[in-house]
């Protein structure tokens, strides 16, 4: 047979290898895809309950490092058992049936007991296509290249929880990316690096040609001391910044709303921690944690920012998309417009980490536009964070008893 590759670049999903190959004998014909990008900051999860046949049609990028489990069924595909492929959450289904019914025959000759219980596991799967009770459907990926469509978007669809997490260093080794350990420095060789800009080398996340990246620590005022780092490519062109936070956790999180009442509110300086969740109710808008990474900049550079972030998802505005949907996403976008100089709406930025800030222009009065209330995490913002199996007293080993 004949195998044909193609590297193409799809908008949202990064650089991607297509391979197709057909067979003049028998005409058996199989398409694979193969993710020829970066792999992604943070890992990515997104847990859908399915609940009718129209979520059976979803669009699914699932990559070849992705597991996908329904834990109705205690049924999981585990990673690298199947190749990268762009198909549905029917197609992902009829995948593995495939596969559960490929050594059949074999089975029902040597073991009549496994191939019986491999056929009711089978019947329970194909049922699942029909949806006559709803399941939930997982899918996994370290490497952050994954995607289950929202058809809703850009609203939030109640049925989608889309969770951006730190790889553990399991999934580090098993994504090749352990890293040569760096030699600490002796604790005499401290420096004070607050009015030093730090430099290293990386590559575009674009084209991937060699760059630099500048990292500065800055002290934000009536805040906190953050970490901003600025890449800038020669090659290509591409500019980019995320601001890490420089302190710790605080132990309340942070609830700001500003109600946008004129066209200098767009002024105001904006830091957007990885952590923090952004709404405009008016719009009926929410952007998750970990869309987007750290950013500090202007209300108006956030808002493009996220203009940006719908205008480049293929599924919503490309080829793959409905004239229905794509009507949608153009009147969400002139509201969007329309909040920048005319209408009036409210701003809310949730983090339950408490690193995020949006100016006030009163400063040190307090803004009557603006409104920060602190409240208590619960235990699943807690567990997000990692903090719930953080031990920061009585860590240490206990002394051997005397002899």
């Amino acid at each position: 047979g004949v195998t044909r590759l193609l590297l193409t670049r799809i908008p949202f999903f990064k650089e991607i290898i297509v391979s197709s190959f057909s067979c003049d004998s028998c005409c058996w014909s199989n398409t694979e895809i193969q993710s020829a990008g970066r792999i992604q900051e943070q890992g990515v999860r997104y847990t859908l309950a399915v609940t009718s046949r129209q979520d059976m049609n979803r669009e699914v990028v699932k990559t070849d490092c992705a597991s996908a489990r329904i834990p109705e069924l205690d049924f999981e595909i585990p990673a690298f058992s199947q190749k990268g492929v762009l198909t549905t959450i029917e197609g992902i289904i009829d995948r593995a049936v495939a596969g559960l019914e490929q050594d059949q025959p074999t089975r029902r000759a040597t073991d009549k007991e496994v191939a019986r219980k491999i056929d009711e596991f089978v019947g329970k799967l194909r049922q699942l296509k029909e949806v006559q009770s709803p399941f939930t459907f997982i899918l996994d990926d370290p490497s952050g290249n994954s995607f289950v469509e929202n058809p809703h978007a850009p609203q939030r669809d109640e049925a989608l929880v889309v969770t951006h997490y730190r790889r553990s260093p399991q999934q580090c080794a098993l994504l090749g990316l352990e890293g040569e350990e760096v030699d600490a420095k002796p604790p005499d060789a401290a420096e004070d690096l607050r009015d030093e800009v730090l430099q290293f080398n990386t590559n575009c996340p674009e084209c991937n040609a060699p760059a630099s990246t500048n990292m500065k620590l800055v002290q934000i005022p009536h805040f906190k001391e953050v970490i901003i780092m600025a890449t800038n490519c020669d090659s290509c062109g591409h500019r980019t910044n995320e601001v890490k936070s420089g302190g710790a956790i605080e132990p309340q999180g942070t609830r700001i709303t500003l109600r946008i009442t004129d066209p200098s509110d767009m002024t105001r300086d904006i830091l957007k921690s990885e952590t923090c969740s952004v709404e405009i109710p008016e719009l009926e808008f929410e952007l998750g944690m970990g869309a987007l990474g750290g950013k500090f900049t202007t209300l108006e550079g956030l808002l493009k920012d996220i203009r940006d972030l719908v205008e480049k998802n293929p599924f919503t505005l490309g080829d793959s998309s409905t004239p229905s949907r794509t009507g949608k996403l153009q009147e969400f976008i002139g509201k969007l417009q329309d909040v920048k100089g005319k209408a009036q709406a409210h701003f809310i930025m949730d983090d339950p980490a408490g690193n995020s800030y949006l100016q006030n222009v009163y400063a040190p009065e307090e803004d009557p536009e603006l409104s920060v209330q602190r409240y208590e995490r619960t235990f699943e913002q807690n567990e997000e964070l990692g903090l719930n199996d953080m031990k920061t007293e009585g860590y240490e080993p206990e002394a051997a008893p005397g002899r």
